[in-house]
């Protein structure tokens, strides 16, 4: 690798970490390529000479945010009970203690909104989806009787309802929850709906 490519590198993972330091205190909202510009020390020009536009450094700013995500799934699996259900449990309530602790880099994940002719990356799509296997696994293990497309459905629907569940607990209006109670309210969501599952099942 040739010094002035070294130099590019270094400057785009510098211009990633700026533009994560600023979501995390400003929102998605408060993303200003000058502002970037400026701290990392180029034209502001220069920005799209180290991402193709905002929406890549966003997506970029995301898969950072989505691998963090990911380790502290995997780290709430190994620490939790082995059983399925109770895994299940332990990655939905690691899920809104991230969402908590990060709270402007995790609402930016939802809020942006690429234009509809832009296609998302292959790699973005790739760090998005593999969050499930956290949740798949699990349901597997309690219905092997479920073909790999039901399976499927039945994790994003889990997911959407304790995304839901975050989403308006963390809200910061009339709705917010304490986070005390809303992980008491997940976890107990979670019981709940495995063992409507289960009966279901049965």
């Amino acid at each position: 690798m040739t010094k002035a490519l070294q130099r590019r590198e270094k400057l785009r993972a510098d211009l990633i970490l700026a533009a994560e330091r600023m979501i995390a205190s400003r929102g998605l909202a408060g993303l200003k390529t000058r502002d970037l510009a400026r701290e990392i020390g180029c034209a502001n020009g220069a920005v799209y000479n180290l991402v193709a536009d905002v929406d890549e450094l966003i997506l970029r700013v995301g898969s950072r945010t989505l691998h963090r995500l990911d380790d502290a799934l995997s780290a709430a699996e190994e620490a939790g009970e082995p059983s399925p259900q109770e895994r299940l449990v332990g990655i939905a309530i690691a899920y809104c203690d991230f969402a908590a602790e990060n709270l402007e880099l995790w609402r930016a994940l939802f809020e942006h909104r690429m234009e509809a002719d832009k296609i998302v990356p292959d790699w973005s799509i790739h760090d998005q989806m593999r969050l499930f296997r956290h949740i798949y696994a699990p349901l597997a293990a309690l219905f092997p009787k479920r073909s790999p497309e039901e399976l499927g459905i039945t994790a994003r629907s889990l997911f959407s309802a304790v995304h839901g569940m975050v989403v308006l607990g963390l809200e910061q209006k009339l709705v917010a929850v304490p986070l005390p109670a809303l992980r008491k309210e997940i976890a107990g969501l979670v019981r709940a709906m495995i063992d409507g599952l289960i009966a279901r099942a049965a």
